[in-house]
Formats: structure tokens, C-alpha cells, sequence
């Protein structure tokens, strides 16, 4: 039986990953819990985005670690995870609205991008992070596919602007790299954080 930890994310798909593989996730949410948890997640002027994606990690991880500290919760483990997609250098995050959402996907259509996801993991006043990159070639893409993937609904809560678990896994040419990275989490990395960090998430003997 896997041992509890937090997961500092509304995110259902990284809640989603983390069942999937047996642990016992609950969730920690950053929002309301008073104004130092807020994360300003806007890239700094020419940050890269690895810089980005560690940078915004760290500072969810040291927000759920004040909210741990103020709500005098168990001494779990907090997961945390960043997710940007690189295309021509510049940053994606999430699209503001319908336009931009479909600017992107024309961007992608019959080309490459990279997602970047670093993970952030808090344990005992220890903080352990890694980054996972993927590159996603999308095949081409036409009007119609833009309009209908748009009209869903799927791109707005997503980083880049679309999601490879849902309707966007039939644009996907070409994954190299990790297919929970760019959902969200990397899985492999986020395991390897926990026992870094002295907590074996299967073991009910670990410290």
C-alpha cells in the first residue's frame, strides 16, 4: 500500500497520473490560502523556458510549504509540477481566449514543438527538483480541425493550448519523450524526487 503525500495542483490530470500508479494523492490547493501562496507565473523577459518552468516549481513548492506550515497539516510530501510548451522560442502557457488558442495550433500544424515540465518535490524543509523535455510533432492541421478542437473547450485550462489526453492525441505525428510530461507530470522523475528525498512511496517502513 502506497503512503499519502500532497499534490499542490488543481490539475485533475495530475491528480489522474499519480492514482495511476498507486499512490494516494491528496490535494493541496495554493489558491486562497492567503496572499503569499500566490504565484506570479508570467516569463520573466528573455527567461528560457527550462528557467521558466524550474522557476515557477520552486515557487509553488515554497508556497504549499507555507500553506502546510500556516493550515498545521501532516508532514507529507508536496508534489509540484510546471508545464509550458516552447515553440519559436517563446513561451505558451495557457491561451487567453478562443484567437489565441487557435494562433497556436496553426503554429504547430505540421511541425515540432517542446514541452517542458520541471517537478518540484518538498520533503522534511528538502527541496529536490528535475525537468522533463518532450518534443510533440503535430501533423498538419486544417481550418476545420482548429475550429472544431477550439469549439470543445479543451485548450483553455491547458498549457500550450491543448491536451495530448483528450481530442488533440489524433493531431500527435510524432511523440519523443515522456507522454505524462506532457500531460503534466513525468512520472518516472516525480518517483526518483520522492526517494531522493528519503520517502519511498510504496514502503510503509520508509521515514
Amino acid at each position: 500500500m502506497s503512503r499519502p503525500l500532497y499534490l499542490a495542483s488543481q490539475s485533475p490530470r495530475r491528480l489522474e497520473l499519480l492514482r495511476q500508479i498507486g499512490l494516494t494523492p491528496t490535494v493541496l490547493p495554493l489558491r486562497h490560502a492567503g496572499p503569499r501562496a500566490d504565484v506570479d507565473e508570467k516569463p520573466k523577459p528573455g527567461e528560457s523556458g527550462r528557467a521558466y518552468v524550474l522557476r515557477i516549481a520552486r515557487l509553488k513548492a515554497q508556497a504549499a510549504e507555507r500553506a502546510l506550515l500556516g493550515r498545521r497539516m501532516p508532514a507529507w510530501p508536496v508534489v509540484v509540477a510546471d508545464t509550458c510548451v516552447v515553440r519559436d522560442g517563446t513561451i505558451l502557457g495557457k491561451p487567453r481566449d478562443a484567437t489565441e488558442a487557435s494562433a497556436w495550433l496553426r503554429r504547430y500544424s505540421g511541425r515540432s514543438h517542446t514541452v517542458l515540465t520541471a517537478v518540484a518535490v518538498l520533503y522534511c524543509a528538502r527541496l529536490e527538483v528535475a525537468t522533463q523535455r518532450s518534443t510533440v510533432r503535430f501533423g498538419s492541421l486544417t481550418e476545420r480541425d482548429i475550429a472544431v478542437y477550439v469549439a470543445s473547450g479543451e485548450p483553455f485550462d491547458k498549457a500550450g493550448g491543448y491536451g495530448i489526453q483528450g481530442r488533440a492525441a489524433a493531431f500527435v505525428e510524432h511523440l519523443a519523450g515522456s507522454y505524462s510530461g506532457v500531460m503534466g507530470l513525468p512520472l518516472y522523475e516525480t518517483v526518483e524526487l520522492l526517494k531522493a528525498v528519503g520517502y519511498d512511496p510504496y514502503s510503509p517502513h520508509s521515514p
